[in-house]
């Protein structure tokens, strides 16, 4: 019991480092797209915590394991560097007792990944989702660049402005156009200025002078209208976003185990697949982290790190390929952690293959 604390206490160190590591850098990565949308007036500043938190969430399926490991990798090189396992080995201890520390702690993770990837992965999907077809409704014309199109998610509405003498200067030669459900409105204008809103709290509009509004109604029965104004004043944010559409990433359990689509399939078998790639992830680490006389840490190291993104490379594409009905449901993703779990036990229990773990003799 004192060896599998002390072992358990080398992992998790090393664990916690590499993961806050790799948390913090994708939420610089995510924070740093969405601040440029921000900048171009394209996403609500208030809008950036709550998504960048929504994408480390649902990242996190991924970071664990390979926190994991990494922290496996960088401990067992040093206790074999330090011949700590040596030592231990003397006293008798077997290789057993080492596999079953990593998977205790690697089951433990197992749990929390799948609970990430079956619960928490489709609700971060689905606020991500909302949030963003909420902000494509809000827009900053002090921030919108001159000479450029702006286009939201779903193309229902483009906005372009031709020139600006500068930050907060009126925009000249303003084109917008907008996609109703019922109609398509396009609205031009010599130049547009940002008012303050109507009631404290409110979004700001926008006057438009010299405008031109053209509507287009989809119904072929319908009538056209065109109106020319010398000034107006409207609101830009008042167009309502469509609902998401549905989306297999933010589907819920049931639906997805119920459906046939190649879509579904392929996401509901990465949700149950995390779990087994934490534990496989874990397990390898403990071969690959015995060197080979003469054989020099980098070398180690990037052996492991090639075997790391292999699987992910060939795990991310065998999804891929099942999304887009290349493979059939079965055998689906699972091929590729069933060779996972062959190498992993091929490594541990056939003693002639150099790199397992083994008790080494004096």
């Amino acid at each position: 019991m004192i060896i599998s604390r002390y072992l358990l206490g080398e992992i998790s160190r090393p664990l916690v480092v590499v993961l806050g590591a790799l948390v913090a850098l994708f939420a610089g990565y995510s924070l740093n797209s969405f601040l440029s949308d921000a900048v171009n007036g394209l996403l609500p500043a208030g809008a950036i915590a709550e998504l960048t938190g929504l994408k480390v969430l649902i990242s996190l399926e991924v970071l664990i394991p390979a926190s994991l490991y990494i922290a496996v990798l960088v401990s067992f090189a040093r206790l074999y560097g330090d011949s700590e396992f040596t030592a231990m080995f003397a006293l008798s201890m077997r290789p057993v007792m080492v596999m079953r520390t990593v998977l205790t702690l690697a089951g433990g993770l197992a749990v929390v990944v799948g609970c990430l990837s079956l619960f928490v992965r489709p609700w971060a999907y689905q606020r991500l989702h909302l949030l963003t077809s909420r902000a494509a409704t809000l827009l900053d014309l002090d921030a919108v660049q001159p000479g450029s199109f702006y286009v939201d998610q779903n193309g229902a509405r483009v906005i372009y402005v031709g020139r600006r003498a500068g930050p907060g200067a009126p925009a000249q030669d303003v084109f917008v156009r907008l996609i109703h459900p019922d109609r398509t409105e396009i609205m031009s204008a010599r130049s547009a200025d940002m008012l303050p809103g109507p009631t404290a709290g409110s979004s700001p509009q926008v006057y438009l002078d010299r405008a031109f509004v053209y509507e287009v109604d989809h119904d072929h029965g319908g009538q056209d209208q065109v109106l020319q104004a010398d000034g107006m004043v409207v609101d830009p944010n008042s167009r309502e976003g469509a609902p998401p559409g549905y989306s297999a990433v933010a589907a819920s359990n049931r639906r997805l185990a119920k459906s046939g689509v190649s879509e579904d399939v392929a996401e509901f078998q990465w949700r149950l697949s995390t779990p087994l790639s934490t534990l496989l992830l874990g397990m390898l680490g403990i071969p690959l982290a015995r060197k080979k006389p003469r054989e020099t840490r980098y070398s180690m190291i990037a052996v492991a790190v090639l075997a790391y993104f292999g699987y992910y490379l060939l795990f991310t594409s065998a999804r891929t390929w099942v999304q887009h009905g290349a493979i059939a449901g079965f055998p689906g993703i699972w091929w590729v952690p069933a060779i996972l779990t062959l190498v992993v036990l091929t490594a541990l229990y056939i003693p002639r293959l150099d790199f397992g773990l083994r008790r080494e003799r004096a």
